[in-house]
């Protein structure tokens, strides 16, 4: 994909070719035709076991293999650092179970994040005895991450920092360098990163981000249904296995991953770089530009109405934000807006929470926080006409509420 061109793009989803307009992405993209095609090959022809010398077996094992090569390069690190399971959830309730911690240790936890990277740490506080202290934020319609509060919180005793690189509800990009580097003041505290919400609209690169662990989900980035986890080399010492006991440990998906990853699945991953073409650094630029211009239709419209609150930042600038877009409207409920959208229209987005249940009520102060708020969500297939066909939609619906 050497130019930008969002009708060759869409071309590439055969999910598109349908009446139903997808602005619910953050939930989960659409998939990649040669991901599909390449699932599909893979269950006809070689559904093996790996590890065998017998043909099917070996080409299984060198697809799958090359998966993991593929899977690393993507986010700049190396085969050795990733782990690939089901789901983000699943990989940091994983890692918080194999990582090392001692008595009087503290976790910081943002409550910008969604709950995947909060319960895990949790739990283990609970089992262990640790203490939680929690990273808020004062701006209730634009709350970010803030290193300097962050710092207020960091001592000695840090263990963990864990916080997202973009929130799912507010779409606005937190400054993780920055973050990370206030986490590594302290010699033993280790920053934990959910780059699910972020990684579908940006490259990502570990070893300039700075991140002990950083995890996104695939099925968000065009791909098939798992999750990802990197752990920085550096720091594998301080995560045990929780393998059977005769198996090798030599890599962070050894000491997580239970079994191993979802085969078909996950030898289908290369299709998805591939997609991004010989200059990632190019299309991922190409792509934060037409998104930009995706979000500035939007949110132009949504700060015309005095009804409307949108929860995040309100710029649509492409180094600020990406194109998650939450907000509530004063008298309308939530739910009552999205099928008053969908009665009148094939536009498929949602209201809730999106397992940021602790943003919404602690720190945005949403009343009914089950209700939620309104989120649409874009990637660089939808195109303009679709983001201005749901604004005319939703200003005949406000027109009449």
């Amino acid at each position: 994909m050497s130019t930008f061109d969002v009708t060759a793009v869409r071309a590439r989803f055969p999910a598109l070719q349908q009446e139903q307009v997808f602005m619910d992405n953050a939930g989960g993209s659409q998939v990649l035709d040669t991901v599909a095609d390449s699932i599909r090959s893979y269950l006809l022809s070689t559904n093996v076991q790996l590890g065998a010398t017998y043909k099917a077996s070996e080409v299984s094992t060198a697809v799958y293999t090359e998966a993991y090569k593929a899977a690393a390069d993507f986010i700049h690190a190396t085969p050795e650092e990733i782990s690939i399971g089901i789901s983000t959830t699943q990989l940091l309730h994983n890692l918080s179970t194999a990582l090392t911690f001692q008595a009087g240790d503290e976790l910081i936890l943002s409550k910008l994040n969604h709950e995947a990277n909060i319960a895990p740490w949790v739990r283990i506080a609970e089992r262990m005895g640790l203490t939680v202290k929690w990273w808020s934020a004062s701006d209730p319609k634009n709350p970010n991450c803030d290193p300097a509060d962050l710092k207020t919180l960091l001592s000695d005793k840090t263990r963990l920092v864990a916080c997202p690189h973009v929130s799912n509800i507010t779409g606005t990009i937190s400054p993780i360098r920055e973050i990370a580097d206030a986490v590594h003041t302290y010699p033993r505290a280790l920053l934990c990163v959910d780059g699910v919400a972020l990684a579908p609209h940006r490259q990502v690169d570990v070893q300039a981000l700075g991140v002990d662990f950083y995890a996104f989900s695939w099925y968000k980035v065009y791909g098939p249904h798992l999750g990802q986890l990197y752990a920085s080399s550096r720091i594998h010492d301080q995560v045990q296995s929780l393998a059977h006991f005769f198996k090798p440990t030599d890599t962070l998906d050894q000491k997580l991953n239970l079994s191993s990853a979802n085969y078909e699945l996950t030898q289908s991953i290369p299709h998805v770089v591939a997609f991004f073409g010989p200059q990632p650094g190019q299309t991922w630029s190409q792509i934060a530009a037409h998104e930009e211009r995706l979000q500035e239709i939007l949110l132009s419209f949504l700060a015309s109405d005095p009804r409307i609150t949108v929860i995040g930042e309100p710029s649509p600038s492409k180094e600020r934000r990406v194109p998650v877009i939450s907000f509530t409207v004063r008298g309308l409920g939530s739910q009552q807006l999205v099928e008053a959208v969908e009665a009148r229209s094939a536009f498929g987005f949602r209201s809730g929470h999106m397992y940021s249940h602790r943003l919404l009520a602690e720190v945005c102060g949403v009343a009914d926080v089950d209700d939620g708020v309104v989120r649409l969500s874009f990637v660089h297939y939808t195109s303009e006409a679709e983001v201005q066909g749901v604004v005319a939609v939703l200003q005949e619906v406000l027109s009449t509420a």
